[in-house]
């Protein structure tokens, strides 16, 4: 039988590298380590790390182990958070969220939820996907509002710890261009058409993606300007710093610049659920997602025209 200590053991041992680090990590001596190593190696008759002057290398069996350590850890965590539900006084629920998207859809849908729960202690943390996914894995939120571009979502369908990623709908990028901009005025353009304009960002993480675009366009992109806040972007492009790229449900209510509908191939975030791959079932996680597909539903973004 593994022990689920060595198990922790390895895990060090392969987050920091050598058995000295990770006794350290760990609180023990380096001989404390290796002696949980070899004991690990004799339960599963293999060896599991192989050390040299350079470090350590975990085998396949090793890596294989380390997978299950971390499948593990996240369960037992899930299963403290679950303990620490079941003796509070009231029943809770933690969502996770990222800004545009909980203010596009959370309010229609924890509306619908507290008039069926209102038992519940609801708790909403913002929270960017690359945090909230691991949230949801430890159990510290019961479930996550987040986004992808391009490319597989957050989560793999066969990923460990099991969680599962629920499409909610699709949220397209708007060209969003300065007061007198030479296309303002038009139905829609290519992104071909902006190769000469500075570009404003309004979040970080799109510029590997926008680039990516701007390289089937035919053109290099020129950043101007760098935020982390779409509205603080469009204050930018308004003031005419630059054009920029701008997701439906982050455009401003009442935008001060022309917003532009892109030529295909056109950018979009896509937004989801990532829920805990639970055998029991989660009543108030059950109701929420449904909550939460209906306000989707009925806040369709456009495809055509204008936003």
């Amino acid at each position: 039988m593994i022990d689920v200590q060595r198990l922790r053991v390895l895990r060090a041992v392969a987050e920091h590298g050598s058995f000295n680090r990770a006794a350290g990590a760990l609180l023990l001596t380096p001989s404390a380590v290796s002696q949980h190593i070899a004991a690990l190696e004799r339960a599963v008759g293999h060896p599991v790390a192989v050390r040299s002057t350079r470090g350590v290398t975990l085998t396949e069996p090793g890596r294989l182990l380390v997978e299950a350590a971390e499948s593990i850890s996240a369960e037992l965590d899930q299963v403290r958070h679950a303990i620490d539900r079941l003796t509070a006084d009231r029943p809770r629920l933690t969502v996770a969220t990222f800004t545009s998207g909980g203010r596009h859809l959370l309010p229609a849908a924890l509306s619908r939820f507290m008039e069926a729960h209102p038992e519940v202690e609801l708790t909403v943390l913002e929270s960017e996907p690359e945090d909230a996914v691991p949230m949801v894995r430890g159990g510290a939120a019961d479930l996550a509002l987040a986004y992808h571009f391009d490319g597989p979502p957050p989560v793999r369908p066969d990923g460990r710890p099991g969680l599962d990623w629920v499409p909610l709908m699709e949220d397209p990028l708007w060209l969003v261009l300065p007061p007198g901009h030479r296309l303002t005025g038009r139905p829609s353009v290519e992104l071909a058409e902006l190769r000469a304009d500075p570009w404003v960002l309004g979040c970080l993480k799109t510029e590997a993606f926008l680039r990516r675009y701007a390289e089937l366009a035919g053109f290099d992109l020129r950043v101007a300007a760098s935020t982390t806040d779409y509205f603080f972007a469009q204050t930018l492009v308004a003031a005419g710093v630059g054009v920029s790229l701008v997701p439906h449900v982050s455009l401003s209510p009442a935008p001060e610049s022309p917003v532009v509908r892109v030529e295909p191939p056109r950018p979009a975030r896509h937004i989801g659920l990532v829920l805990p791959r639970r055998g029991r079932p989660q009543p108030y996680t059950e109701t929420l997602t449904a909550a939460l597909t209906t306000a989707a539903a009925t806040a369709r973004t456009p495809t055509g025209g204008r936003p």
